[in-house]
């Protein structure tokens, strides 16, 4: 379904959007109204840059499709294949080159309950196979750069297994379908804590999470909702030195433990959802990990085509 043709579609259903719409209390609830070989395509990408006293460096750009399409529904779940294609990398590193089209032409099949709330990845030991033998044909092109066994572990870190796949390697679709089974008060916040997956391998990091309902728009149905995540800073500070401390250039070079700067990361993410279908149609997320006056910045956009 082109934009056009959905943008035409969720006009006609905005007049049905109360089923996820109060706007007698101001409330949303986010649900997936799909069926299947329902198809969404959108557009994805990603800048990671550095900033240092004011100044970018380090720039990486990645953009890429992705094909959303539903495979099977049920009273209480869908089947959502997620198809990567097409694409296009800005960075003078040849290595993340290879590395960001690995995953291209390689479906993703994701299980979720009746809301559109993620469970599960089905296809995961597909996935993590793939991964691997695409991991073989890298190292023999790029296995003499310096590090890149160790580049390599953490790359694979997040394909290892389910849970490592689930919680790390579909960055995409964990944005894609943050607020969906929530219900939502216009204004209201909501605090809480949850667990975000350790790319290190170790325990994952304790995250404190707010949430909040920030904009109803009536007339086309939809909603703006925003989170703003940040993770112990004491964990990650840890995991990051003892991290550091395996890679064989670092050894013995490393500061003290108390006197390793402190690291802290925050990851703000807004979307705006269609009401009548449960359709994400546009959502930015960004994070930001500082340390010592440097930051490192990564930006996920997700559009509809």
């Amino acid at each position: 379904m082109n934009k056009t043709i959905f943008l035409l579609l969720m006009l006609v259903l905005s007049f049905t959007a109360n089923a996820q719409i109060n706007m007698a209390d101001s409330t949303v609830q986010v649900i997936g109204y799909w069926s299947i070989d329902d198809t969404q395509s959108y557009q994805v990408s990603l800048e990671k840059y550095k900033i240092k006293d004011g100044d970018t460096s380090a720039r990486n750009f990645i953009k890429y499709e992705v094909d959303i399409t539903i495979k099977d529904s049920t009273a209480d779940s869908y089947l959502i294949e997620w198809f990567y294609k097409n694409y296009e990398i800005e960075t003078d590193n040849e290595l993340l080159q290879k590395l960001s089209k690995i995953s291209e032409d390689l479906p993703v099949i994701i299980k979720t309950d009746e809301f559109g709330a993620i469970q599960e990845v089905i296809n995961w030991e597909e996935v993590g196979s793939y991964m691997e033998k695409a991991m073989g044909l890298i190292q023999v092109e790029f296995g003499h750069f310096p590090n890149f066994d160790q580049t390599m572990a953490q790359f694979m870190e997040a394909y290892k297994s389910k849970a490592a796949i689930e919680g790390n390697a579909i960055k995409d679709a964990l944005q894609f379908y943050t607020y969906h089974g929530g219900a939502y008060t216009l204004n209201e916040e909501i605090n809480g804590q949850m667990q975000l997956m350790n790319n290190f391998g170790g325990a994952p990091f304790d995250t404190e999470v707010a949430v909040v309902l920030d904009e109803i728009d009536e007339e086309s149905g939809s909603s703006i909702i925003r989170m703003f995540q940040e993770v112990n800073s004491e964990q990650l500070t840890n995991a990051t030195y003892d991290f550091l401390e395996t890679l064989t250039g670092l050894k013995g070079k490393l500061p003290a433990r108390e006197n390793f700067p402190a690291l802290t990361n925050k990851t703000w993410t807004a979307s705006r959802i269609h009401a009548a279908t449960g359709w994400t149609t546009y959502s930015i997320e960004t994070k930001e990990v500082h340390a010592e006056g440097t930051t490192n910045v990564e930006e996920r956009i997700i559009q509809i085509k």
